[in-house]
Parts: structure tokens; sequence; C-alpha cells
């Protein structure tokens, strides 16, 4: 893939940034189509795993705990995941960080590689989002496509053992970039499940 995904990965989490600001506290225990996520979990996972993308931007390598969940109280997940957000983006800033091999839970991998995967996982929880909280925003379609393309080339079309997205399922006919995107990577809209 040799299109730069750091502009792309700054619109997918401003998107997600929006979002997470349109969630109300009684949403927080909805579920999601991450199963073993409802909102709150996966609002934590989603702030905690892009401390780790920033942690990989600044040293090569996801350190320590940095994808841990953050202890956040209920009115501030906008705001920890504006901080881990732009922490994320200015730790990916530098062209060399994107050129070099970098050190990610899935393997060693360049760099550029390694930012698409982070973007794809972020606007698929995106797509998780906005399904448990009754699709608030109207999300870019765009960068659904990009993230579906990233995870075509990166994911097995069967079986997924040992990876965190489960064997695809068959998007609807006439699915958007989002739903076959959610297809692909084993999830089905909560209306449907």
């Amino acid at each position: 893939m040799t299109t730069d995904p750091r502009p792309l990965y700054a619109r997918a989490t401003a998107q997600a940034a929006l979002l997470i600001k349109a969630v109300r506290p009684e949403q927080l225990t909805a579920p999601t189509p991450c199963a073993e996520f409802d909102v709150r979990a996966l609002l934590g996972h989603v702030v905690g795993g892009t401390h780790g993308v920033a942690s990989v931007g600044e040293t090569g390598e996801e350190r320590g705990d940095a994808a841990a969940t953050p202890d956040v109280p209920d009115d501030g997940w906008a705001r920890a995941y504006d901080e881990a957000r732009e922490r994320a983006l200015k730790a990916w800033q530098n062209d060399e960080r994107l050129a070099s091999s970098v050190r990610v839970p899935w393997g060693e991998i360049p760099g550029r590689a390694a930012l698409s995967g982070f973007l794809m996982e972020i606007v698929a929880h995106t797509w998780d989002l906005s399904e448990a909280v009754g699709r608030p925003l109207a999300l870019d379609a765009e960068l659904a496509e990009f993230a579906l393309a990233t995870a075509r080339e990166a994911l097995p079309g069967g079986p997924r053992e040992g990876r965190p997205f489960d064997a695809p399922v068959p998007a609807p006919e006439g699915a958007g970039a989002y739903e076959r995107l959610a297809a692909w990577l084993g999830r089905v809209p909560l209306s449907r499940a």
C-alpha cells in the first residue's frame, strides 16, 4: 500500500471524536456489535488503543501497557479520546517513522502498514459505536473503503484463529462501505443480530 495513511487516519480519528462526543451517559451500558464490549468498554478499548498507536509512533513499538484500558469517568470519554488522538497524530508526523519498521502486536511491519491497520481498527470501532448508539452521524464512506482494502489485504477470508476479528460473514445485498467492512471483520449490525 503506497498511500500515506496519515491524512485518512486524522479524518478517521476526527470522525470518531465527533461520535464519542454524541454518546449519552445512559448509552454506556448498551451492547455493541463487538460481543465482548458494551459502549463503555468499547470506549475504553478505543482510548487505550489510541495510546498504543501513539506509543508505536513515538518509539517504534507498543511499550508496556500503552494500550491498557484507562480509568475514565463516565463524563470524561470525549476529553480522554481527544488527548489520545492528539498524541497519536503528533507521534506519526515524522516521515521516517512511516517508512521504517515498527513492532506491533501482530509482528514487525513497515510503519505505513501499521498505521493503515490502526486506521482500519478505528474505522471499524467507529461503526461499532455508531451502531450501538443509534447512528447519530453520517459516516465518511471513503474511510470505510480504505479500511476495507486494508482489511482484505491483512486478514484471510476464512477462519482467523488467534486474530481479533471473526471470520467474514455475508454482507447484505446493496451494502454500503461500512456494512461491507463490518461483514469482512465478522460483525453484523445489532438490528440483524
